[in-house]
Formats: structure tokens, sequence, C-alpha cells
């Protein structure tokens, strides 16, 4: 196991096109860190210069106080699970997970130990004799964390390794992958677009933004206190809704004029207003008092199971704002609703800059 550390990590590809902005993260031995963000934010470029895939233009990476910044990927002590499997089509599954261990002239004994021992973690012993070919997408996919595991290296690097699954597997790799982090104890980046997937793995999310970190914590951190507009619309499915609001000498009201009865104008003409989908209650009548009170129209209901989302719009236009309640509420399309949100619930960001307002 190993800490790992970058310190103002940039790339800089031809053309001047910076993809990675002076990136600095302390990872902490045995943690398992998220990388996540949108396409093009720089997450996987970040990940190949860890593994030394890509050359790092200024900065400095350690692996256990290591500066690797020079050193070949195979002398990182660093495995790699990618995306496409990346498995040998004409060896069989025990062959896939020794390749690299008869590569270093181990001795026959030990990789057959490492071997059988990886299989055991996985569920996998029973294809051992079988080709990838043979195999499901979610058993290749053990395969392929199998080969990683053999090296016993100091850090697991993995590269949106669930992309090609379907939903459902999906969600049983999430539950393995978290589940062998946690037995093995190693050190973890984990690089994903899909912030549900974020939130159910990581010790701390790392947002990035183009190129640029935008919060690092805790995942329900992260959710519970977004630090930026951006961070508050990408993590949370469906994502916070962010309405423009000013100061209209009581307190707060909607760009587009509706009220927000008990918003506290906090000294500044205009803000953009966060509140989550969870947050907002449907009330019998027009609230008063402290937080938010809101009068829509639903527009759209979605079912989803044990709850359904209400997409619903304010008669003045403006955004549209989802709200998030039981299956068991009965609503209708046309119906108006009045909504109220907790003042513990509601979030203020400036709208210049799109940082958050404590």
């Amino acid at each position: 196991m190993a800490t790992i550390s970058l310190d103002t990590v940039r790339k800089v590809y031809a053309g001047n096109v910076e993809a990675v902005k002076g990136v600095s993260i302390d990872i902490a031995d045995g943690e398992l860190i998220v990388l996540v963000g949108p396409s093009g934010c720089g997450k996987s470029t970040l990940l190949r210069m860890i593994a030394g895939l890509e050359d790092i233009t200024t900065g400095e990476i350690r692996i256990r106080d290591r500066v690797v910044n020079r050193i070949d990927p195979a002398d990182r002590d660093i495995a790699m699970v990618f995306q496409n499997y990346a498995l040998y089509p004409h060896m069989t599954v025990y062959n896939n997970l020794a390749y690299g261990l008869k590569n270093r002239g181990m001795d026959k004994q030990e990789i057959d130990r490492r071997v059988k021992e990886a299989a055991r973690i996985l569920e996998i012993g029973d294809y051992l004799d079988r080709r990838p070919r043979a195999l499901s997408g979610g058993q290749r996919q053990r395969v392929a964390m199998g080969r990683a595991i053999v090296r016993e290296p100091a850090a697991f690097l993995f590269d949106e390794p669930l992309s090609n699954l379907d939903a459902k597997l999906r969600v049983q790799m999430r539950v393995e992958i978290k589940r062998l982090q946690r037995a093995l104890g190693t050190t973890s980046v984990y690089v994903t677009h899909d912030q549900l997937e974020a939130m159910t793995l990581a010790d701390r999310l790392v947002v990035l933004n183009g190129g640029n970190i935008e919060q690092i914590g805790a995942p329900i951190d992260v959710y519970d206190n977004p630090s930026s507009t951006f961070v508050a619309s990408f993590i949370g499915s469906p994502a916070m809704n962010l309405l423009d609001v000013k100061s209209n000498g009581r307190g707060l009201a909607l760009a587009s004029g509706n009220g927000l009865s008990g918003a506290n104008a906090k000294g500044k003409d205009s803000y953009v207003l966060g509140v989550r989908p969870e947050h907002l209650e449907v009330v019998d009548g027009p609230a008063s008092g402290d937080g938010v009170a809101l009068e829509v129209t639903v527009d759209v209901l979605e079912p989803v199971g044990a709850e359904t989302y209400i997409y619903a719009s304010f008669d003045e236009g403006g955004p549209e704002i989802v709200v998030r309640v039981s299956s068991h509420a009965v609503h209708h399309v046309g119906e108006r609703l009045h909504l109220r949100a907790a003042p513990d619930y509601v979030h203020f960001f400036d709208p210049d800059t799109g940082k958050r307002v404590d």
C-alpha cells in the first residue's frame, strides 16, 4: 500500500491546450479516491499521468514518497484496470492472470498461489480454463481486476472500468469493487463520469471541471454543501434546482417576479438560490416564515418506483423546477402546488462566480 501525492500537476498539449491546470491532491494510504466530472474535464489525463502513460508538463507526483515523474509505468508499482478489459483473447483466464508475473520472472509456485488466491477472491475459480470469448461482460471485468490483484501493487488505478456493462451489472460490480478494495486495503484512484458511481464508491470525491478541482470531500459533504453551482448541478440526480433571484426590498424574488416567502437577501442584490428536489415539501397552502415558499404548476409526472419526480413551472416563466415525492403521493398534470423548503436546505451562490455564499 502507499500514499499518492500530486503537487501542482499540469498537462499542456501541443497548441497550448491546458488539460490539467495545477492540480494538487494528497491520497492517504488505503484510501479510495474517485475523480469525477464531465467528458473533457481532465480526469482520465490525470489518472494516466499517475500511471506514467502521459508525461507531466509541470508539477510533481509521488508514490510512496518517491517522485515518479521520470519513472517508467512498469516501475511505479501500480496496477491499472481499463474500460475495455484488455484481455488476451487467445489465452485462458489462468494465463491472462499469470502473464504479467511470468514476464517478471516470478517463481511458478508463487504465480500459481497468486492466481488462485485472486480467483478465490473474485469467485472466478471455475473459469480459469476458459478463454475471454466464453465469459460474460461481468466475468471479463473480474478477470481484468484479477490481473491487477495478482501483482499485489502499491496502488490500483481504475479507468471507467464499468462503462461497458449494463445497468444491473454495473450496480453489482460497484459493490464488488468496494468490497474488494476494503478487503485488500489498497490505495485506489478511480475515474468515472457517473456521479452515482462516484458517490457510492468514494471515500473522498474529487470533482473536476475544465482541468481544475471544483471540490474535494466526503461524498455526503459534497452533496450537502456543494462549493459551486457546477458541483450542485453535477452531483445529485435529479440535479439541484438553481433559481436566479434578486432583492425586492423585502427579501428575495425570482428574477421572473415570483416571490420567495421568508428568503433573506443576505446583503446582495442578486443570487443563485439552490434547493434539492427532495427538500421541497408539498404543503396545503401558501407557506410563511423562514425558508422558501413557491407556487408552481405540474407539467410532467415521472414515476420511478418508490418515488415520483414532479416537473413543474412558474406562471411567470423562468426555469423548470423538479420535486421528488413518494410514489404514493397523488398529483396530476395541471395541478397547482405550494412548495416549501426549510432554511437549512436552502443554498446561495454568487451569480458571477458560481461559488457558494455561506
